[in-house]
């Protein structure tokens, strides 16, 4: 099988689910606010909906392809934990997440969207290229 169908097929469910939950309650599915709105109880049913939905996502990928996704996490817990609490305080500071920014933003070429999405990426390459030079 081809190593990248599982990648493809998650991309499309990704972009069709944020294209329903837009054109069918005017929601943006940004998962930083999605997870903000439920925890603040506000619209719990959609974003639980969501959020559950999301979970699902491994249990679907079991029926589809017989065995569960491989993760495979190499980083240690304090980094992985200290990125986690770096990505969510930038999500609020970046008014939005990469799921919103890059998924729809992009889509509705928002200015601020574009401008997101440059800033991720250009920090992802130098956070790479930094580690990779301390790491070897």
């Amino acid at each position: 099988m081809n190593p990248y169908i599982s990648s493809l097929g998650g991309g499309l469910l990704i972009g069709l689910s944020a294209a329903m939950l837009l054109l069918l309650n005017g929601r943006m599915a940004g998962i930083s606010g999605i997870v903000g709105r439920l925890a603040q109880g506000i619209g719990i049913v959609t974003n639980a909906a969501f959020v559950i939905g999301l979970m699902l996502g491994p249990v679907l990928f079991l029926g589809l392809f017989g065995q569960w996704p491989t993760v495979t996490i190499i980083a240690p817990w304090p980094l992985i934990i200290g990125a986690g609490l770096l990505v969510g305080f930038g999500s609020r500071m970046g008014s939005g997440c990469t799921s919103g920014h890059g998924v729809l933003g992009l889509a509705r070429l928002s200015p601020r969207s574009v401008a997101a999405v440059a800033t991720f990426l250009a920090t992802g390459v130098a956070a790479v290229t930094i580690l990779k030079g301390i790491g070897g």
